[in-house]
């Protein structure tokens, strides 16, 4: 039997649900769970049921089975299947927390993703990735070259076949053009100091203003610098007994830990976009053991 989920936006009307657990009876499927949001404010319906096809019906058949139900409703509707591991780079500067956070889960299995390439305007972690079997891309980019440096790059989205672009701590202001190509489809992470704290060492201001509060944003990328649709949002406490350097230390682990799961969210597509919102429905039991890890 096979696990698949089918993902649902659509202006909110009576019988959507009804319609969708009929159609997954009458095709053979067996719902295992079911998140759904209605946002009353702009008439939105949102919708993420997982099942198993018990009949062994394909996704192609699902999909064009369920063509008329959606175009009814005035659907956005997708099947996913959930043993398809989605193929993802990762972009990564000179600070490497993240990017050797999210290779020990993905290692482990902690982190169920295919990790097709990851890019660097620096060398300083190749060796790393390297000895994890995974192909590295030297890019550098500099104010001249920005536009071919971001062709390179989007040369190997495409030729990799790449769902998702992870920002690791990359730090470039990546375009408008590529920000509107792969809407949806970056993710990136940074501190919640923003905007009072900018620039470097935000964690040094943070520690000099006696801050008590260390947090990490992960959302997806739009042209708006650091204001996309966050996904994930996570905090830890500090006293002023702590150093500038535990702000550092603490920071980069809650930054690790949000950009892990807001990772899994999407690729467990359980991330709606709504506006300048996200719908974020929580794990489904069959995946919170992994989740967890993450």
């Amino acid at each position: 039997m096979t696990k698949y989920c089918l993902t649902v936006a659509c202006p909110s009307k009576r019988g959507i649900v009804a319609a969708i657990a009929g159609y997954l009876a009458e095709s053979g499927c067996n719902i295992v769970d079911s998140s759904q949001f209605d946002d009353v404010q702009n008439g939105w319906f949102f919708m993420r049921v997982g099942f198993i096809s018990e009949e062994g019906r394909g996704l192609e058949a699902l999909q064009q089975g369920f063509a008329e139900t959606s175009k009814a409703f005035e659907m956005q509707s997708k099947f996913h299947d959930e043993s398809v591991k989605a193929k993802v780079i990762i972009m990564v500067s000179r600070f490497g927390h993240c990017l050797n956070d999210l290779l020990y889960r993905w290692r482990i299995g902690g982190l169920p993703i295919d990790i097709v390439a990851v890019i660097s305007n620096h060398s300083d972690y190749q060796k790393v990735v390297v000895n994890h079997d995974i192909p590295f891309h030297l890019i550098k980019v500099t104010k001249e070259n920005k536009t071919e440096a971001e062709a390179a790059q989007m040369r190997i989205v495409r030729e990799t076949g790449a769902e998702l672009i992870v920002l690791a701590r990359y730090m470039q202001v990546l375009s408008d053009e590529m920000c509107r190509e792969m809407s949806g489809r970056i993710i990136n992470i940074h501190h919640s100091f923003l905007p009072s704290f900018k620039g470097a060492n935000p964690y040094k201001q943070a520690y000099e203003r006696g801050v008590k509060l260390i947090g990490a944003t992960s959302h997806y990328v739009t042209a708006e610098l650091d204001e996309g649709p966050i996904i994930e949002q996570d905090i830890v406490r500090v006293t002023h007994a702590q150093s500038g350097d535990d702000y550092v230390s603490l920071g980069r682990d809650v930054e690790s830990a949000v950009l892990s799961r807001a990772i899994h969210a999407h690729i467990h597509h359980r991330v709606f976009l709504n506006g300048d919102r996200t719908i974020v429905f929580p794990a489904s039991p069959g995946s919170y053991a992994s989740e967890r890890m993450g």
